[in-house]
């Protein structure tokens, strides 16, 4: 089948989709709220079956030259002093000279660039309304615009307005997992350079992480909290003093970067959760990505399940007579490796933040063998999912 596709999202999921539905035939338009693509951000991982994706799309070259190369990662008691450093890609489940580590923003950049001349993309408008029939999807865009598309796809991430307007309340599907996280960028006070430093008290962490020898490193606050704190999600203020609170009191650089925080006008604030539903499609609209299985950022594995998720969706939509044929087979050959790679983010906390001392003390103990169970859980779960012939 060949035909018009609208893809609401320019971030990672969204352009690659787009890359692989224009190389087989589909006539393709990408909305996206922002004013355009975004750069910068924190480092995310491409792992995996993700590298072979990004590999087909001739970009794994430019992607490389990106890697921020990051050499050691350390583990602090409650006192600062050090428990163990260990190797980046064997704590994480990297692979060494396969699997790539680099900011957001130099990902998306790649990807929206190998499209860019190819597909329609529209900034600064999103989807108000979408009304599916017989013969398309009639969409109404918040600028007032109207069009008809043969599909539309979300990729619109975790908190997906496609999905709401699909689907109905986030509420449903939104699987909480019992942590908040503070994200900004701050001066790099201890000189840190490609490396990271993790300081942890049960249900606690805060996290320096440097890309280069940058003058600023991304700082994460990282808690436990039993129920999401749906209150301020759209109040800045009320997401600051929240952090502030949980921190009080707590030593090494937690002050330094609280006072940070409170300042920092690039302050990303968000529940750690996953995205979990029955299907992904409903008539003429599916999902891809976090829109509609995000694993959450603990599990590492978003940006790369984004990238193979947009892969086998392309592929299935141009090998099937019918979208409802193609819908039927992606979810049924992703879902068993979406899965695999949302339970990785399951269970006390993880690498990031160990809930209860013994969740801490067990991770401890981890982190001083050779090659930890974490990094191997992460390395087999990545490389789980064999692609589809390549068009």
């Amino acid at each position: 089948m060949k035909g018009t596709i609208l893809v609401s999202g320019a971030s990672i999921a969204g352009p690659a989709l787009a890359y692989w539905l224009h190389r087989r035939g589909f006539a393709v338009t990408v909305v996206e709220r922002a004013g355009a693509v975004r750069g910068g951000g924190y480092p995310i991982d491409v792992r995996g079956t993700a590298v072979e994706v990004v590999d087909r799309m001739g970009l794994l070259p430019r992607v490389r030259a990106a890697h921020v190369d990051s050499q050691r990662l350390t583990f602090l008691a409650p006192d600062g002093t050090p428990i163990a450093t260990v190797d980046p890609e064997a704590a994480t489940g990297g692979t060494h000279g396969r699997d790539v580590e680099l900011r957001r923003g130099d990902l998306t950049g790649a990807l929206y660039d190998a499209v860019r001349d190819d597909v329609e993309f529209v900034f600064g408008d999103s989807i108000a309304s979408l009304t599916d029939h017989d013969h398309g999807v009639d969409v109404t865009f918040h600028s007032g615009a109207e069009r008809r598309f043969d599909l539309v796809v979300g990729a619109d991430g975790l908190h997906s307005a496609t999905r709401a307007l699909t689907f109905g309340p986030e509420e449903q599907f939104h699987h909480y997992l019992g942590y908040c996280f503070a994200g900004f960028t701050m001066p790099n006070h201890l000189g840190l350079s490609h490396e990271g430093v993790l300081w942890n008290v049960p249900g606690r962490a805060g996290i320096l992480y440097a890309t280069g020898d940058a003058p600023e490193v991304h700082g994460f606050l990282n808690f436990a909290r039993t129920d999401p704190p749906f209150d301020a999600f759209r109040d800045p203020q009320a997401q600051r003093d929240l952090v502030a609170e949980t921190f009080a009191g707590d030593g090494w650089e937690i002050p330094r970067m609280v006072a940070s925080m409170r300042t920092a006008d690039d302050l990303f604030f968000d529940v750690v959760s996953q995205i979990r539903m029955p299907r992904w499609s409903s008539g003429r609209v599916a999902l891809v990505g976090d829109a509609g299985y995000a694993p959450s950022f603990m599990s590492g594995q978003g940006s790369s399940m984004a990238l193979v998720g947009a892969y086998v969706l392309a592929a299935e939509l141009a090998a099937a007579p019918d979208h409802a044929s193609a819908f039927a087979a992606y979810e049924d050959g992703l879902r068993g490796f979406v899965e695999l790679n949302q339970a990785l983010a399951t269970g006390g906390g993880g690498l990031v933040a160990p809930r209860t001392t013994e969740d801490l003390e067990r991770r401890n103990a981890a982190l001083r063998e050779p090659v930890g169970p974490t990094g191997d859980r992460i390395r087999e779960a990545a490389s789980a999912f064999t692609l589809p012939a390549a068009a």
